[in-house]
């Protein structure tokens, strides 16, 4: 397995998930791929087909080594809102949990957006990320990246910010939501740019608000902001923002990271 649709085509809810090799970050599974797992698991479970998703909240709280199951739970179903617990199940423990609230559009008076995109250069007038280094994370491999500006990681960065252009390989046929989470956590984390040498990092969470109405191109290009606002005693907090192509915001979110050097 390699891509996204090759990848979600062969998951089903609450059997075992084969981890695919090109999937993984060092020991675990990449957590964008695991919290992308968990909404199409509560989306496969739906009696009805769900309304779009508007927030999650995730925990990776073990290795997702091998293989995982994911179990939704229905937790209410409102006239507008519907929320899901899922669990992550991997070696006979709980590694991931997820938080997940689909809701419609509503009437509102109220309408703003205060998240303007960065002014950078088109995608491919960027120059690509390097793929090269030992470094890497397997799961790189399944998005194009470009990178459009900030810092770049294990370079002492006094601004730790990450800002590049990503889109899957191949996303064709897969929910918009679920594409998206998955695209999401694409990026190292943003402390990455402070540090002088490697050092293992780990998310601990990450807390997502869906701002997009309508459902993007699950092929399209993506602008990813992510930015380590405070980092000490061995853990960073981190803001994200995604853009579309056309620069209406997708998604915002933040992000604990465990830091071990």
């Amino acid at each position: 397995m390699g891509a996204l649709n090759d990848t979600i085509g062969g998951f089903t809810v609450g059997e075992d998930f084969a981890i695919p090799d090109t999937w993984t970050q060092g020991r675990t599974a990449y957590g964008g791929l695991t919290a992308a797992l968990a909404v199409a698991a509560a989306q496969a479970s739906a009696d009805d087909e769900l309304p779009p998703l508007r927030s999650a909240q995730f925990a990776f709280t073990a290795p997702a080594a091998e293989a995982i199951s994911m179990h939704p739970h229905s937790l209410r179903r409102g006239r507008s809102a519907t929320s899901f617990a899922v669990e992550g199940i991997s070696g006979g423990q709980v590694a991931a949990t997820a938080s997940l609230i689909f809701s419609g559009t509503r009437e509102s008076a109220v309408a703003h957006s205060v998240l303007a995109a960065p002014e950078v250069a088109a995608p491919h007038e960027c120059p690509a990320s390097r793929r090269d280094n030992a470094l890497t994370p397997a799961f790189f491999t399944n998005f194009e990246v470009r990178v459009a500006g900030g810092a770049a990681p294990i370079s002492r960065a006094e601004y730790p910010e990450l800002l590049c252009w990503v889109r899957h390989l191949d996303a064709t046929g897969v929910d918009p939501d679920v594409a998206v989470i998955a695209l999401g956590d694409a990026l190292p984390p943003a402390a990455m740019a402070a540090f002088a040498d490697w050092a293992p990092v780990s998310t601990m969470s990450w807390t997502v608000n869906i701002c997009a109405d309508k459902p993007v191109d699950p092929n399209g290009w993506f602008l990813l902001r992510s930015v380590s606002v405070v980092a000490h005693s061995g853990y960073s907090a981190q803001q994200m923002t995604m853009w579309d192509a056309g620069g209406a915001p997708v998604l915002i979110g933040t992000q604990t990271v465990a830091v071990f050097g």
